[in-house]
């Protein structure tokens, strides 16, 4: 065990999953304890709060057996992650305990889940395209090595099959040796389920965190720490590039904000935590690129917008941090458009830098240009013609209408996967079959 002075029976109380312990020197805030149970076994958990003497701790489990004169023993050290390369092809729950019915490898290293501060002045630009076989993402929106692009979805959307159709489908364009990472936060039975058949059908080349609903809120926050632990090891000391793919970040701040209740802090907006955007930039800033290093760490966060509403403090602060936003719509799902991304809110601050002559191809900004351009018009005569009627337009008008529904239905809309070839080779045809401008031939880059 560990040396006396950091053993006590001092347990005041125990409320749920929270023990609070009295007369406790020598303690920091994320400390891991060991709680010993009265028949011997043992639990992690992790200081909350320190007021004067007393430790507020969270229990990473059922307390259920436990009573006031249980043992907790203060480790001195805050949680740390087990990285080897043996991590790929494994998963685990949030605790970073396998559940794939394989034993734990041996760790090469230990690193805390907080990961290592980044020098700004290292870091090198998000570049070079990522293809995730989505049309609209990879034309219209494109993702680039080391950008954080998050998909913004309403209740009752399809953004977990989007999701698991980027895991599945995602790759570099030019190849090398690239990793997926997938954490699940707070899932429900049939989610569960889902998500599991999803990475059956990876097999290899993904690392997944599974957090169900009923396991313990702190895991819902050790979670995504994991993650990108694994993703920063992988990256910087493999040379692999990695995507990040967490959902559903909602319920990583519905975690976060029980946690600020249960140590009685000050709440901010909606109830969650005033820190909340800095705890969120400390997940979100873990992406990226180093100069001079082989390697890159993407981050594809999934957040559901809590009442539709884009301006809710979770999607709010994480449009502030990343380099743009995917925004799926109600209406195209309504409609039978699969994946409803609604293009015109979309947005990938970063799509110039992934794309061109010997990346995608020279005609790529061209191609994407001409279709915002004829869609947005389309998109606002629907408005006109709600008005007047379809009859009451110039034909150059109901031309674009019909050009905007085609748009959702035959490029936004698809079914299995698209490389980027075949994507600029759909906008093209689809712009020629309009009649609308469009760039001269370009090259196949």
């Amino acid at each position: 065990m560990r040396l006396a002075e950091h053993l006590y029976r001092t347990i005041s109380s125990i409320r749920g999953p929270l023990l609070f312990v009295e007369e406790v020197v020598s303690v920091r805030s994320g400390e891991v304890v060991e709680i010993v149970f009265p028949d011997g076994a043992v639990m992690e958990g992790e200081v909350l709060k320190i007021d004067g003497a007393t430790v507020l701790i969270q229990v990473y489990g059922e307390t259920r057996g436990l009573d006031t004169g249980s043992a907790v023993v203060f480790t001195d050290s805050v949680k740390k992650a087990p990285l080897s390369r043996e991590i790929v092809g494994r998963v685990f729950n949030g605790s970073f305990e396998p559940i794939d019915g394989h034993p734990l490898f041996v760790p090469e290293r230990w690193v805390p889940v907080t990961g290592f501060p980044l020098n700004p002045v290292a870091r090198a630009r998000p570049e070079e395209f990522i293809e995730t076989g989505c049309t609209a993402i990879d034309l219209l929106n494109t993702l680039v090595k080391g950008q954080k692009l998050p998909i913004f979805s309403c209740s009752g959307l399809p953004a977990r099959e989007m999701a698991a159709g980027i895991l599945q489908n995602a790759r570099l364009a030019g190849g090398g040796a690239f990793v997926t990472v997938f954490v699940a936060l707070g899932l429900t039975h049939h989610e569960y389920s889902f998500y599991m058949e999803a990475i059956e059908a990876m097999r290899s080349g993904f690392v997944a965190f599974v957090n169900r609903a009923d396991e313990p809120v702190m895991e819902r926050l050790l979670a995504p720490r994991f993650g990108l632990a694994c993703a920063e090891y992988l990256a910087f000391e493999g040379g692999m590039d990695v995507l990040v793919v967490i959902t559903d970040m909602t319920n990583y701040c519905d975690a976060l904000r029980e946690v600020s209740t249960a140590r009685e802090e000050l709440p901010g907006r909606r109830g969650y935590p005033g820190y909340l955007y800095s705890d969120l930039a400390s997940l979100y800033e873990r992406a990226g690129r180093i100069r001079g290093m082989a390697g890159s760490v993407t981050l594809l966060p999934v957040v559901t917008m809590p009442e539709d509403d884009i301006t809710h403090p979770i999607p709010d602060l994480t449009g502030y941090i990343t380099e743009g936003q995917i925004v799926l719509s109600r209406d195209l799902h309504q409609r039978g458009i699969y994946p409803p991304v609604d293009i015109l809110p979309s947005l990938s601050r970063l799509m110039q830098r992934g794309i061109g002559a010997g990346r995608t191809r020279e005609d790529h900004r061209d191609i994407a240009n001409l279709l915002y351009r004829h869609y947005a018009t389309g998109r606002d005569l629907r408005r006109l013609e709600a008005i007047v009627g379809r009859d009451g337009l110039l034909e150059g008008d109901r031309l674009l209408l019909d050009f905007a529904d085609a748009f959702e239905r035959e490029l936004v809309g698809q079914e299995g996967r698209r490389g980027i070839e075949e994507s600029l080779d759909a906008g093209r045809a689809l712009l020629r079959r309009f009649g609308l401008a469009e760039p001269q031939e370009g090259g196949r880059g």
